[in-house]
């Protein structure tokens, strides 16, 4: 099952690679970026989110939310963090992939990098996202990986069960946006819960540790989950937190991080994920017995054989 990486256009943008198996595919778009703008099963839905106003545009100095997979860097700030990537991004083949690279951007002096490979014989993606320092001074950051997902879905962030005595063994990052009885959001006993509604625009953002090192996203009766390193002896952004999640009208993005790093001068830091998609997986309610039903098989064992 060998995967194939062809130039094709998608979606306005005339210069695109996909990646595809005989399962699922992705496209890649370096007209702008890089962005990752689809991946799921070959002539299927996308899992990740389009934002059609934006779709095919190019150049310019504004910062677009074109959606799909992207990669930041942490703490967020809107003089370094909304750097346009509206320009064309370099690219070569690699094995079963692609790797990427954008231009050092001007204001921060960080590039950014992504290699992207598919494996040959199921669903799994991983991700190695690099960011590198070309500037004259050193940098503290955290490598911020954020994925768009496509409307309609439900998330699923496990909570830390680490038993720490009579010390607490969880926090939560709130924006100042937040409403914590926003009906889309769920606190269970293992799992916080949150839904992406199109009928709310209101914007919500909260954060947590995931000491697990997995969420999830449950939509087009498929069941999509990405994977990362959460370390305990590290320092995150954001009160700490390794895992973010947004969610407004139209996307809801699952975001994790590396620890925060100071980065000299010609260094990088990289950071990981790995993805996966199983096909006909109802969505589950909220009731954390039936969540686990569809977590059984699919999560666990992935986590195992991951070590």
């Amino acid at each position: 099952m060998p995967v194939t990486v062809r130039k094709v256009s998608y979606g306005g943008w005339g210069s695109c690679i996909q990646l595809r198996n005989e399962i699922v595919d992705l496209i890649v778009t370096v007209a702008v970026g890089p962005r990752i703008m689809r991946y799921g099963f070959a002539g299927r839905e996308n899992e990740l989110c389009e934002v059609n106003s934006t779709m095919g545009l190019t150049g310019g100095n504004e910062w677009r939310i074109y959606g799909g997979h992207r990669l930041w860097h942490s703490p967020e700030s809107r003089e370094r963090t909304y750097e346009p990537d509206n320009s064309p991004a370099a690219w070569e083949e690699i094995v079963n992939g692609i790797k990427t690279r954008q231009d050092v951007e001007p204001a921060t002096g960080i590039q950014k990098e992504m290699e992207i490979t598919l494996s040959p014989e199921d669903t799994t993606v991983t991700i190695l996202h690099r960011l590198t320092n070309a500037g004259v001074w050193p940098v503290e950051l955290s490598v911020w990986s954020i994925s768009a997902m496509a409307a309609g879905g439900k998330e699923v962030i496990p909570q830390t069960v680490r038993f720490t005595g009579l010390l607490p063994n969880r926090i939560m990052a709130v924006w100042p946006y937040t409403k914590l009885n926003d009906s889309r959001l769920h606190f269970g006993d293992k799992y916080i819960i949150l839904r992406q509604n199109p009928a709310i625009k209101h914007p919500l953002k909260i954060g947590t540790p995931n000491e697990n090192g997995w969420a999830a996203y449950f939509n087009h009766n498929h069941f999509f989950v990405k994977y990362y390193k959460h370390d305990l002896t590290a320092r995150y952004p954001d009160f700490g937190v390794s895992y973010e999640t947004y969610v407004n009208d139209f996307m809801l993005e699952m975001e994790t991080l590396s620890p925060l790093t100071l980065l000299e001068p010609g260094a990088c830091i990289e950071h990981t994920e790995r993805w996966e998609l199983f096909d006909n997986v109802p969505m589950p309610s909220n009731d954390e017995v039936y969540i686990e039903r569809a977590l059984s098989g699919k999560v666990f064992p992935s986590l195992k054989k991951r070590g």
